[in-house]
């Protein structure tokens, strides 16, 4: 199955995150998203494409408030039809309270927005447990974090 990832840079702080290595890494947590289907029902399957935005906080809070009805800041939201915005804000504040590149996290980011797409739910505690498993062991196949 041939999916296409474009990825937009719209962020105020271009060059924070490594575009392409987060292209390479949407390239290699695809089939390793769709080998892992959540309960619920699954668009990742259908799509052609997915189209990740990265974005400020401002941007990403306005998004959350249109369509969710929550005007904070968020780390990722996943649209079924394939449209994911990442925050390159949140993702900078969090990669540097885990010591790692902001780049490591908006992949993290990707990977559970594709969880998402593939019928993961995050709502209820167990599911977002097995969730964040899952993304976490895709994340380290696909970028390695190093031990200490």
């Amino acid at each position: 199955m041939l999916l296409e990832f474009y990825v937009h840079d719209e962020s105020l702080v271009g060059g924070l995150i490594d575009l392409k290595r987060l292209q390479n890494g949407s390239d290699e947590a695809f089939p390793l998203c769709l080998e892992k289907p959540g309960l619920h029902e699954s668009a990742l399957q259908s799509l052609k494409t997915i189209e990740i935005n990265l974005v400020s906080d401002p941007v990403i809070a306005d998004v959350h408030g249109q369509f969710m009805d929550d005007p904070t800041p968020t780390d990722v939201i996943t649209f079924q039809h394939g449209e994911v915005f990442v925050s390159t804000d949140t993702a900078a504040r969090v990669s540097r309270d885990h010591d790692h590149p902001p780049s490591r996290e908006a992949l993290l980011y990707i990977v559970h927005a594709l969880l998402h797409l593939n019928g993961h739910h995050d709502q209820i505690p167990a599911e977002r447990s097995e969730m964040h498993a899952i993304q976490d062991s895709i994340l380290q196949k696909i970028w390695p974090f190093p031990e200490s």
